[in-house]
């Protein structure tokens, strides 16, 4: 899972929404002023973080990090609403190739999408 860039009006609440949804622990750091809870990279998977700090502002719009959701959609959707964010495009397959995605709002108001590879070799 990648995050970096994401930005929060709310760390507190951010944090737990993410470590509710993934169903792990975020370590807390903070770097030149900036407040950021870590993401676990293990097994060679990908990391990344949650920021609060003065220049960064949440929004729904420009760029949406797709996160892997998994092997399936359906339990991290689930968590998404209840943590307290909305899934606004619910699980839609896109192509054969490409497989699935859902879009969700964060608790603080940001636009992320899953999607769910079955066809790994394709992209």
């Amino acid at each position: 899972m990648d995050t970096k860039g994401r930005s929060f009006s709310n760390f507190s609440r951010a944090k737990e929404f993410y470590a509710e949804i993934f169903e792990s622990e975020l370590h807390i750091q903070e770097v030149m002023g900036t407040q950021m809870a870590f993401f676990n990279a293990t097994d060679g998977g990908v990391g990344g973080a949650v920021c609060h700090g003065e220049n960064y502002t949440p929004s729904a719009e420009g760029t949406i990090p797709y996160l892997n959701g998994g092997t399936d959609l359906a339990p991290i959707l689930s968590r998404v609403e209840t943590s307290g964010g909305v899934v606004v495009v619910p699980k839609t397959k896109i192509s054969d190739e490409v497989d699935y995605f859902a879009f969700f709002m964060d608790t603080e108001g940001n636009k992320i999408s899953f999607i769910l590879r079955i066809n790994f070799g394709l992209l």
